[in-house]
């Protein structure tokens, strides 16, 4: 939010005004001098437009120097003065040998007329010119005429000649040697905010002692300061109070009182200073409210999300744990924000500062904000947002178990939502809350009963019967479930009962037991119109009618559409049910017990002739119909063996994998927390100059390097490693044998890329305007234009270039290097460079995603690349984690169904770009039992939201798959403890 452009930057006028003619439109140079010396103005401005253009191309056209110079250079028109600011700043000032042109002379006369020009807009345009000039030469005569801009009646004119006059200062101080007398007396009698501002920041770069001395007089009206001095007063405090910190006493409130400024940007900088010069709990809990202020209170979701990631830095400052509890409930202000990514990094901060003194208000907060979620317009991110809450108030549940119970009833009320993925992460709550929670056994059966019949979706209400199936133990709540199936199952038998409805038996036989007579009834039946005639009806109009029955009980709705995967899940669960009772009900009498029996046996037969009737639009599947005659096996014979899996066994997995689940969070939070360094106090300390012979030759920095060892940190790696040095990001852009050697160092930061890229004039000449032209292919873009530099016969010199980037896709950034030769004639030389090839493992990052979550973007996303397996590999595992390795994706398979020798392995992988964007992954491999030395063979699948992150990563496993052949690993992956329990 601070403004972070270059306060010395002078910029020249607006560029736009050059409308750039195309290659075939340039005229010659005769051309040229002629439209110059003789033509109007408007032939005038646009001829000085094409020599602009035709000069930053390459051409050189010294010939119409004084052509221009001449004729116009005289003129007043205010176009003709802003494009001549640019051709100054622009054409060559010196000869071959060096020395300034003669005909300089004559503009810098120029120069000196138009900062006495009576019109501010010329005088200001030339004093931002000015800032660019680096020739002495020309400066010196102009020095009278820029002091006395400073007294200027208008404040444009005197704050660009601060400007200037900082610039000039900065690059040749013996020309202005008083230049910070100059300005700091100008500074206490300016009133122009943006003048002062420019003068204070001279003075904080040239001169802090006088900076601090005009901060320290005015120290009480810093708050009614204008924003942009207030950001530079700031930047001084910071400066000042690091490298002296017994000032901190005197501008700490300084700090704390623009914590108050009008200014956003003000606010954001000043709480961050304020952290770094106290640990304090005041201090922290002040710039924690300011943050959540500025969150709140700001509209761009850009902001609200790096103020975010500044809150939540707040936690790993000292003593920031109970002042940052405290304002747990003023966090959640923040979910009044509308967008969903705001919102999940919100309620992960307020679950991470959660505590037992703050949870009851939390969780009152959040049931009512899943309350609001039920009355507003439901879209795409109302759903994701209700699933936030609910995985919330899960995550609640399980750190802070009593407060279970008030939670519980409130998200059963989700099953019956049209959202599955609410509904999905309720029922994984109940799963786990109902296996660790015994005493709330019987209300959450209850509840779940209760809410049985509403439920909408057949996913859900299968995830339903399993938990009612896996936790009814008494005998009371197993008969009570199985009457609850009986009712929402409707008639039985399922076929019959369907056939007498075709055929209207069941109204016939319902209106004559209501006592209604049978000619009555065939009366209503019967259409005849006003004339006597019987009316007609169409067969569409029928069988709508028909399939438009609101009546039907919803489990039966599901079974007569053709899902019966549920059914097989209602089979599993009677039949737990069933031998749960048989086996533990000893108190029943076996009329009873055979009775629960025979019905439970009934329903699974009365499925089974349902699906291969064809009245549903599905048939059943046979596997399907295995599972649901296994169950009739069970109940029929009553195997002890198959009754204990039942039974026992399947609770048993249930434990297993939530306790793994548990166990898998908790690492993973142990290795989010920062890691405590404990250094002994007699431990020796590597001083500078006690350092080995060996560190000096590698070119270590030695005040780095002792000072982390003695904090305790070992700075030292293995080189051999050449993945995980610098040196692996040398990219060697020309060759040895050319005039100019160049290699770039790739720095890759979140969002751009800074190259350093290092210029060696390899030749016995003088390299004028030697320019590194660059250009990019895919989501790269150039920031900005790498200036032209001159290299001296074997000299160097490093350029750094910035490029920003867009998106996870592979980039290619190519150019050349184009210079002239001191004291030739020729045309300019070029020296074309190597391609950069971007890597885009740079922006990816292993992730986490739960199983429902990875089917549902599996199903949404539309670009896909299928990858063949053709490596030396000869283990699956291996092939796997060579795979992460190069991909940086997590594996989301368990480890222990990778466990074991097979001649095959399916896995999931997944990961995520800092750009938000989803990678997906299945890998299918397989290889010959027989032929212990076979290469591993199969595909992977790639699944991605855009087709450049699907074709990178393809291209990139395609890469890497024949590199490196590493021996078999025992190495436990990097994988995700899920296991799945239950019909999903």
């Amino acid at each position: 939010m601070k403004d972070r452009s270059n306060y010395n930057s002078a910029e020249p006028p607006c560029y736009t005004l050059i409308n750039l003619p195309s290659d075939a439109e340039q005229p010659s140079e005769l051309q040229l001098r002629a439209d110059l010396e003789k033509g109007d103005i408007k032939t005038k401005t646009e001829a000085l437009k094409k020599v602009i253009f035709m000069i930053l191309s390459g051409e050189k056209l010294p010939g119409l120097l004084m052509t221009i110079i001449r004729f116009i250079l005289p003129l007043q028109d205010h176009t003709i003065k802003k494009l001549l600011l640019i051709y100054w700043e622009i054409v060559p000032k010196t000869s071959s040998d060096g020395k300034l042109l003669h005909e300089m002379i004559l503009v810098c006369d120029a120069y000196r007329k138009d900062l006495q020009h009576p019109n501010e807009f010329i005088r200001g345009s030339t004093l931002r010119f000015l800032c660019k000039l680096r020739e002495p030469e020309l400066l010196e005569p102009l020095m009278p005429a820029i002091r006395a801009c400073l007294e200027h009646r208008h404040a444009y004119v005197r704050r660009n000649a601060v400007l200037a006059i900082f610039t000039i200062y900065k690059n040749f101080d013996a020309l202005i040697p008083d230049a910070p007398e100059l300005v700091s007396n100008l500074l206490e009698v300016e009133q122009d905010m943006a003048c002062r501002r420019n003068a204070f920041l001279m003075l904080l770069q040239v001169d802090q002692n006088r900076a601090l001395g005009y901060l320290t007089s005015f120290l009480d009206q810093v708050g009614s300061f204008g924003d942009i001095l207030q950001l530079v007063i700031v930047e001084l405090i910071y400066k000042v109070c690091h490298h002296n910190p017994s000032e901190r006493a005197k501008f700490i409130r300084c700090i704390y009182n623009l914590l108050t400024a009008n200014s956003s940007a003000v606010r954001y900088e000043s709480a961050g200073t304020l952290v770094t010069l106290s640990n304090a709990p005041s201090a922290i809990k002040a710039a924690a409210t300011c943050y959540i202020e500025l969150i709140v209170k700001e509209s761009d979701n850009n902001v609200k999300l790096i103020v975010l990631e500044r809150l939540s830095a707040l936690r790993e400052l000292q003593y920031s744990d109970k002042v940052m509890e405290d304002l747990v409930m003023d966090i959640l202000r923040i979910l009044a924000s509308p967008d969903l990514e705001v919102r999940r990094k919100t309620l992960n901060l307020a679950l991470e500062l959660l505590s037992s003194r703050t949870v009851g208000e939390v969780v009152l907060f959040l049931r009512k904000e899943v309350g609001r979620t039920h009355n507003s317009v439901e879209h795409d991110d109302t759903g994701k947002y209700r699933q936030l809450l609910v995985r919330t108030l899960h995550q609640c549940c399980v750190k802070f178990p009593d407060v279970a119970a008030s939670i519980i009833p409130v998200l059963i009320e989700f099953l019956s939502d049209t959202n599955e993925l609410a509904a999905s992460d309720v029922l994984l709550f109940l799963r786990e809350a109902i296996q660790k929670f015994p005493t709330l056994t019987s209300t959450i059966v209850e509840k779940l009963l209760e809410v049985f019949p509403s439920i909408k979706s057949s996913r859900i209400m299968r995830s339903t019967i399993w938990i009612l199936g896996e936790f009814a133990v008494t005998s009371g709540d197993i008969e009570t479930v199985v009457a609850q199936i009986k009712a929402c199952l409707g008639d039985l038998p399922l076929v019959e009962s369907e056939l007498k409805k075709v055929s209207g038996d069941t109204d016939e036989d319902k209106d004559i037991s209501a006592g209604k007579p049978q000619a009555e009834k065939n009366q209503s039946s019967r259409l005849v119109t006003s004339d006597g005639t019987y009316a007609t009806q169409s067969a569409f109009s029928m069988t709508q009618t028909v399939k438009k029955d609101d009546n039907v009980p919803s489990l039966r709705k599901h079974l007569l559409d053709g899902d019966f995967f549920i059914g097989a899940a209602l089979a599993a669960s009677l039949t737990k049910m069933v031998r749960r009772l048989v086996v533990q009900g000893s108190n029943l009498p076996e009329s009873v017990k055979n009775k629960i029996s025979a019905e439970a046996m009934f329903i699974m037969a009365s499925i089974i002739r349902l699906g291969k009737s064809g009245l549903p639009t599905k048939a059943i599947t046979s596997d399907d119909e295995d599972r649901i005659l296994l169950c009739l096996r069970v109940l029929s014979e009553q195997n002890p063996t198959l009754s204990k899996v039942f039974t026992e066994e399947c609770r048993q997995s249930l434990a297993l994998m939530l306790k793994e689940q548990s166990e898998y969070e908790a690492a993973s939070t142990k290795a989010k927390k920062k890691k405590n360094i404990t250094v002994q106090p007699d431990d020796p300390i590597d001083f500078a100059q006690l350092v080995s012979r060996l560190d000096m030759v590698n070119g270590d920095d030695m005040f780095e390097t002792s000072l982390s060892k003695a904090v305790g940190v070992d700075v030292k790696r293995d080189d051999s490693d050449f993945s995980s040095s610098k040196l692996s990001k040398v990219t060697q852009l020309t060759g040895f044998s050319d005039p100019v050697y160049s290699e770039a160092y790739i720095n890759v930061n979140q969002f751009d890329i800074v190259l350093d890229v290092l210029l060696v004039n390899q030749t016995s000449d003088t390299l004028q305007n030697c320019t590194l032209e660059l250009a990019t292919l895919g989501d790269l873009k150039l920031v900005e234009r790498p200036p032209a530099v001159i290299l001296g016969p074997h000299d160097f010199t490093n350029i750094r270039a910035s490029i920003k980037v867009a998106s996870t896709e592979n980039g290619v950034i190519f150019g050349n290097i184009v210079y002239d030769v001191s004291g030739a004639g020729s045309d300019r030389n070029v020296v074309v460079m190597s391609d950069i090839h971007i890597d885009i493992m740079d922006y990816i990052l292993p992730a986490n995603c739960t199983d429902a979550e990875f089917r549902a973007m599996w199903a949404e996303f539309e670009w896909e690349n299928k990858v063949g397996v053709n490596t030396g590999i000869t283990n699956l595992r291996q092939y796997l984690l060579h795979l992460i390795k190069s991909t940086n994706m997590q594996c989301l398979t368990p480890e222990k169904a990778l466990v074991g020798d097979c001649g095959f392995m399916a896995a999931t992988l997944y990961a995520k770009s800092i750009f938000g964007e989803d990678a997906l992954a299945n890998l299918s491999i397989e290889k010959s039992i027989d032929n212990p030395n076979a290469p591993v063979t199969g595909h992977i699948r790639i699944r991605a939201k855009s087709q450049g992150m699907a074709l990178s990563l393809g291209d990139k496993i395609n890469l890497s798959q024949k590199r490196v052949t590493a021996t078999v690993s025992s190495t436990p992956l990097p994988t995700a403890a899920k296991m799945t329990a239950g019909p999903e």
